[in-house]
């Protein structure tokens, strides 16, 4: 188009000019001491005119020679960066393929000709990971950094996850906690962290972490909740081996609300404080959860606590029975409160009816100390016999 314009423009200029010198061509005279030249202006200005064309392109043709090593080093440059580029993409496509060491191969193979040498060498060090190839792996991370100083964070981020997959913990903690420190709120730097402390079963320190975990929202409120009661069931059991009720029960309370009220939370601990003899406070924790919640597993440890008050909890085991009438573990419970309170004629109704419904080697043992201790002692024997028969079956 701009093509087309100016061939008319010119066209134009050239029929103008052409009707002035028809109408009077006029003249030129140059003159310079006894030589003087005399010549149409029309011829003159066509002379002019080649002149300042031919001088033009005859200055235009110096300027590019001089330019001409720049220009073909440009264009060296240029022709490299394109096939940089081609390789680069496809060393990437080989990296989600699979394919490691050609993706390694062609990602660092024109590295330094990259618009992005950074991207090319942390893909790199990925492909040297899956190889196994740690010094590789952790040379190229250096190239990252060296290519682009203002990546560092994104190349340390880099280097702590590939540490960690390759099982370099402590190494890793380094980086990440550091990472932490310059950008607490990361999400990326706080879940490595959370992935970190479970495989080094750091419970306190993950416990730390996860209010950062629920304000940054890293993972769902689901998956929060599973790792918080993971890692309060770990810590429980660490509380519990020391021994310590008074420990136990501090632990506990410090709970949040929500996770007092887990089932498995709330099982783990009334079997440590059974186990400790703290049967008082287990008799309570397991009320209020069975009353709040039914659970069979829970009934079971309730008829494990030897409360001070053994004919309260058979009363209220005993308002368990509407609706719950033929579950095995209730009766089973009863039985052994009734036992507690020396009530051998309703423990005895009790244990058989649980055996009636659903028979576990538990219940046949705890019959057969009754029977026995009734003098009846070869159908204690029996029970003994059958519980024995059913193997490892448990009640819940």
């Amino acid at each position: 188009m701009k093509l087309l314009f100016f061939s008319l423009l010119t066209l134009l200029a050239a029929v103008v000019l052409g009707l002035l010198a028809y109408q009077d061509p006029g003249y030129v005279l140059i003159s310079r001491g006894d030589v003087s030249y005399e010549l149409s202006l029309t011829l003159f200005l066509l002379i002019l005119v080649i002149g300042f064309v031919t001088l033009y392109f005859f200055i235009r043709f110096l300027s590019r020679t001089w330019r001409l090593p720049r220009s073909l080093r440009q264009w060296r440059k240029h022709r490299r960066i394109k096939k940089a580029h081609r390789v680069s993409i496809r060393g990437l496509i080989e990296l989600a393929q699979g394919h490691w060491p050609q993706a390694e191969k062609n990602l660092i193979k024109y590295a330094h000709y990259s618009e992005e040498p950074l991207l090319n060498y942390l893909s790199a060090a990925r492909a040297a990971q899956k190889q196994l190839a740690h010094e590789r792996r952790d040379y190229y991370l250096a190239q990252a950094h060296k290519s682009t100083p203002d990546a560092d964070f994104a190349v340390q981020l880099t280097q702590a996850e590939l540490q960690l997959v390759h099982g370099q913990l402590e190494q890793s903690l380094a980086t990440l906690v550091h990472l932490q420190s310059i950008s607490p709120k990361h999400t990326h730097v706080l879940l490595l962290l959370m992935q970190l402390y479970e495989k080094l079963q750091s419970w306190g320190d993950l416990r730390e972490l996860l209010p950062a975990l629920k304000k940054q929202k890293v993972i769902t409120d689901e998956q929060l909740r599973e790792l918080s009661i993971k890692v309060f069931t770990e810590l429980l059991e660490i509380t519990a081996q020391q021994g310590k009720p008074e420990k136990l029960e501090h632990f506990w309370q410090g709970l949040p609300r929500n996770l007092r009220q887990d089932v498995h939370l709330i099982k783990r601990y009334s079997y440590h404080l059974i186990n400790q003899e703290q049967f008082d406070t287990a008799t309570d924790v397991l009320r209020q959860a069975i009353n709040q919640n039914w659970d069979q597993d829970l009934v079971y440890l309730y008829g494990k606590a030897h409360s001070s008050k053994a004919d309260r909890q058979l009363a209220q085991a005993e308002n368990w029975l509407k609706g719950h009438e033929n579950n095995a573990i209730l009766l089973l419970t009863l039985g052994r409160l009734c036992l507690y309170n020396q009530l051998w004629g309703k423990a005895r109704a009790y244990l058989e009816a649980s055996i009636g419904n659903d028979p576990f080697p538990e219940t046949y043992r705890e019959l057969g100390l009754l029977l026995e201790q009734l003098g009846e002692k070869d159908k204690a024997a029996e029970c003994y016999r059958k519980g024995i028969m059913l193997g490892e079956k448990l009640p819940c």
